[in-house]
């Protein structure tokens, strides 16, 4: 299981494109980061980060990218960065796609099925000719080069199913490594990869952190996907997937999802600096 940040979006681009160099010099293997409403291009800013990690989108959501565009713009930065991309999609939320950006969200596993026909494809350099509810399209990308992994954010086993038969893996938040182990691997299927985003933090005040956690993020349970998931895993809300504890507890945690079959865990530390220093520094080792 490989680890590293999952780099949210900050102040400024360059501060992101710093923070994916500090994970190299603390010894990460790789660097992840999402497309938040309003924020930096999550793909602009792997590009622009000189490192030899491996890095990730987790994720970029679909709609307000035609399946074309989205091709084209992580075959650029696969090229640019030496082959070293994961792109990760998903169809986001309805208070984003609809409610911010007026675009319809009434079946998104069809969107993504659909999309998915669309960019996969011309991810790996094949032609597509397709005409479909949401798209008509018939073209090839000209770029060259290695295509980049394709992972899907699911966790309901509508969409599960169709990681299963369209990407290379899925990408999960919200979960503990019971569920990775009892429902997400086992519908997924074997040799794929999984990757987990997770909020740690070393500490010696859990309690605390996870209070902090369970206002910061108490959005998360209005969201019917993230709710579906915290129910599925058996958890009253974020605060429940929150790993937090000494540097032995959270080593545990970590080796556990690591036994589930999670190949990639992004981490986003939690609670005071010198918190989430102890938390980097736990994981690099």
């Amino acid at each position: 299981m490989r680890i590293g940040p999952l780099i949210n979006p900050a102040a400024t681009a360059a501060d992101m494109v710093d923070a994916i160099e500090a994970a190299e010099r603390a010894g990460f293997p790789t660097a992840w980061t999402n497309q938040a409403p309003g924020q930096w291009d999550p793909l602009a800013v792997l590009a622009a980060s000189r490192t030899p990690l491996d890095v990730g989108t987790s994720v970029v959501p679909t709609q307000p990218r035609h399946p074309v565009v989205l091709a084209t713009e992580a075959r650029t930065v696969q090229s640019l960065i030496g082959g070293r991309l994961s792109l990760g999609i998903g169809p986001s939320h309805a208070w984003y796609i609809s409610d911010q950006l007026g675009l319809p969200y009434d079946k998104p596993a069809r969107h993504t099925r659909e999309y998915l026909r669309i960019l996969g494809p011309l991810l790996r350099g094949e032609p597509v000719k397709h005409q479909g509810e949401e798209y008509t399209v018939d073209t090839q990308l000209a770029i060259k080069g290695e295509a980049p992994d394709l992972l899907l954010a699911a966790t309901g086993p509508v969409m599960i199913k169709i990681a299963a038969e369209m990407t290379d893996g899925l990408i999960a938040t919200w979960v503990r490594p019971d569920l990775v182990d009892s429902y997400l691997v086992p519908r997924l299927g074997p040799g794929r990869r999984v990757m987990v985003g997770a909020m740690i933090s070393v500490t010696d005040d859990p309690d605390g952190v996870r209070a902090w956690a369970a206002e910061a993020f108490a959005g998360t349970e209005d969201m019917p996907a993230y709710r579906a998931v915290l129910d599925r895993g058996g958890l009253s809300g974020p605060a429940d997937a929150v790993i937090a504890g000494d540097e032995a507890t959270v080593a545990a945690e970590v080796a556990r999802f690591r036994d589930a079959g999670v190949t990639d865990l992004g981490f986003v530390p939690l609670g005071s600096p010198a918190e989430q220093e102890r938390t980097a520094a736990v994981l690099a080792g």
